[in-house]
């Protein structure tokens, strides 16, 4: 198996080098003059037309790698679930992820964030100035003129046209951070939560990239009098209104995405954020669909994340229970299928439709899918409009949800110490790792690395959240092999205050029939199910794009892309991508709803009743020992990690910005080499 992982790794790796080479020679004159014109002279057919060579060079590659890295993160799966020590291996790569910019408008960077971004950045300048270079070298005044312009004018014209092209670069990267659930980023070790923040880069690059290009294009049209040209919608050539109708879409999308309208706005974020179908449906209005297979391959991984997601969304999931906390904050219990595994700090996505149907909202898990193999559970504080309403809602309501999301393998048994800061409720990521570890401490022979939580709260009550660490059900835990260590922090109180002991209740719900237990919506091997959607659904998308193509496109057009409507034909093509994608994922879907069905009723309906529960208002009386309170004092970060000994020291941090900034300060410095940090967070 590990013969089997190395193979597809490196062939992943030589597809992946072979498609920057391209990104890197497309702008030179030995591409545009050698490679091209040979490339497309050799896959030239009546079955693919001018989209063939383009669909050769950049789509089929990265889908090829996509699939492939579903088959390598399948295998990963079942070597964590086989509970091999090779789960712990110490990852080289991320001794030197190390943070080095810490304030700033890029937030939190680490130095290779920081270098590959940096050569994203070098990409498309060099891209850019190729292009720009390449453009104004065949221009002169005797082209010019034949054009009715003068060079400057000329010049002015394929800038703007540079821009675009260059812009097309950003934005074929631009879905797959927001795919959730692809192959992708587990690839690269990332998480989409940990992604977020390289889709507003690029979004910001896009903006900037394309907003030039269509200044240039107006500035080109009123100078040489031809505004007019804005409203053009050519029948067989780049139609300026749809990218016109693009643009102004994508401003709005980004206006809204404003970090004070975003986070006193959110609603209004939100529904306007989902406008991004309508802009790549008018890009490709705008340049044809040949063009549009460039960044057609993140558009489509991102179509199937997404359509896989609407399919899980229509089920409505089994709540069993809620844990009511003083700080008017609750933890939410659902029933799980057996065959739901998850790693710690995954995420999940809940939408509770008698509060909005269509929002949905990220929540870390706070269970083990190991200590607790039929229950999920998150916790959610009251903190916005959504969650006061939840909270208020806590009688019967019905839930869906998405997911679960998170790394394909977690690495905290590298390190001799785990360092956990949090505040407020982003201890809850932390609850997690503490829960699997006490699974793994108890039943795995293996050394469990020290842990130390160091959690900020801004009064007393809000330390009714430590004992959530522990789950709801009577089962006893045997924390005696876990070196837990738990420093909390009471801000605004100078000694503690006396509160009735029932302060935190446990309300239990009636299942509804039609309700599930929450399950992978591809089942226990979703990677393989994942993977041969991808592939099978691309292969039926070239069967059907060939029959059209050959019987349809081919017999008016004869290939030569200036007869047949490109707006009609991007229709067509779209239409199909869509098709293809459904009846694949559709059919995946439907052949493992069925096998969650027949493992739901072998669990049987869990037995239900209404009951509340007195717990106390400290810590579960098993953790007391390994609890410290302090009142009225902040937690010194800076002497608690540098006291930390051993070779590897894991810093993981959750909470307000500033908490997480001082933290990544301290692990960036050269105080100390054995500090590992890493960050948790949904506040962009």
């Amino acid at each position: 198996m590990d013969r089997v992982r190395v193979a597809i790794r490196l062939l992943s790796m030589i597809v992946i080098l072979w498609i920057i080479l391209i990104w890197i020679m497309m702008p030179t004159g030995a591409y545009g003059e050698q490679w091209w014109p040979n490339i497309k002279a050799t896959v030239n057919s009546t079955y693919f037309g001018g989209q063939g060579a383009m669909m050769l060079i950049f789509t089929f590659p990265v889908l090829f790698v996509a699939s492939l890295g579903c088959i390598y993160l399948h295998l990963v799966k079942k070597l964590n679930d086989n509970k091999k020590e090779s789960k712990f291996k110490f990852n080289r790569f991320a001794v030197r992820k190390r943070p080095l910019l810490v304030k700033g408008s890029l937030g939190i960077v680490s130095n290779i964030e920081l270098a590959l971004f940096s050569m994203f950045i070098v990409l498309l300048v060099w891209s850019l100035a190729n292009y720009i270079h390449n453009y104004f070298a065949k221009i002169n005044p005797e082209s010019a003129a034949k054009k009715g312009l003068e060079v400057w004018q000329n010049k002015l014209d394929v800038s703007g046209l540079a821009f675009a092209v260059v812009g097309n670069i950003a934005l074929s990267f631009i879905f797959y951070p927001v795919a959730r659930g692809s192959s992708v980023l587990p690839l690269f070790g990332l998480t989409s939560e940990a992604s977020i923040k390289y889709h507003m880069w690029l979004e910001n690059i896009v903006v900037i990239l394309f907003t030039a290009h269509g200044l240039c294009y107006i500035t080109f049209w009123g100078l040489t009098k031809h505004i007019n040209k804005m409203l053009r919608w050519d029948f067989a050539d780049v139609a300026n209104l749809a990218g016109e109708i693009a643009l102004l879409i994508l401003l709005i999308m980004r206006a809204m995405s404003i970090p004070h309208i975003r986070r006193n706005m959110f609603e209004l974020f939100y529904y306007t954020n989902h406008l991004y179908f309508l802009i790549f449906i008018f890009f490709i209005f705008h340049v044809g669909f040949a063009f549009a297979c460039i960044s057609l391959p993140g558009f489509y991984i991102f179509l199937v994340d997404r359509y896989l997601r609407f399919l899980q969304s229509r089920q409505k999931v089994c709540l069993t229970s809620a844990r009511i906390l003083p700080c008017v904050t609750v933890e939410l219990n659902f029933s799980k299928s057996l065959g739901l595994n998850y790693n710690p700090t995954s995420t999940i996505f809940i939408n509770v439709p008698s509060i909005s149907k269509l929002q949905w909202h990220p929540f870390t898990i706070t269970s083990s899918s190991n200590l607790d193999p039929k229950a999920l559970s998150v916790v959610i504080k009251d903190d916005g409009s959504w969650t006061k309403k939840l909270y208020e809602l806590l009688s019967s309501p019905m839930v869906s949800v998405e997911g679960p999301y998170g790394p394909a393998s977690t690495n905290f048994l590298r390190h001799d110490t785990l360092v956990m800061v949090s505040g407020g409720s982003g201890i809850t990521p932390f609850i997690s790792i503490i829960r699997d570890l006490i699974f793994t401490s108890a039943t795995l022979k293996c050394k469990i690395p020290n842990l130390i939580l160091v959690a900020s709260f801004k009064n007393s009550l809000y330390l009714t959240m430590l004992d959530v660490i522990l789950p709801i059900s009577g089962t006893p835990f045997d924390i005696s092999h876990l070196h837990l260590q738990i420093e909390a922090f009471v801000t605004r109180e100078k000694e503690p205050k006396p509160h009735d002991k029932k302060l935190i209740k446990t309300v239990w719900f009636k299942a509804h029939p039609t309700d599930a237990p929450i399950s992978t919506i591809l089942g226990p091997n979703s990677w393989l199910w994942l993977g041969a959607i991808i592939a099978s659904s691309f292969v039926i998308f070239l069967i059907l794009t060939g029959i059209i193509t050959r019987y349809y496109v081919y017999p008016i057009d004869n290939n030569t892309g200036a007869i047949f409507s490109w707006s009609l034909e991007s229709v067509v093509y779209i239409l199909v991508v869509c098709f293809s994608i459904a009846i694949t994922a559709s059919a995946a879907v439907l052949q493992n709803k069925k096998k969650n069905s027949v493992e739901a009723k072998q669990m049987g309906t869990p037995s239900f009743y209404n009951a509340d529960r007195e717990l106390e208002s400290l810590p579960h009386q098993s953790l007391g020992q390994a609890t410290n309170v302090h009142y009225g004092e902040r937690p010194n970060l800076k002497r608690m990690l540098l006291e930390c000994k051993g070779s590897s020291v894991g810093v993981l941090v959750c909470g307000p910005k500033k908490l997480m900034e001082e933290v990544a300060t301290i692990c960036g410095s050269d105080l100390a080499e054995n500090l590992h940090f890493e960050s948790y967070s949904f506040s962009w």
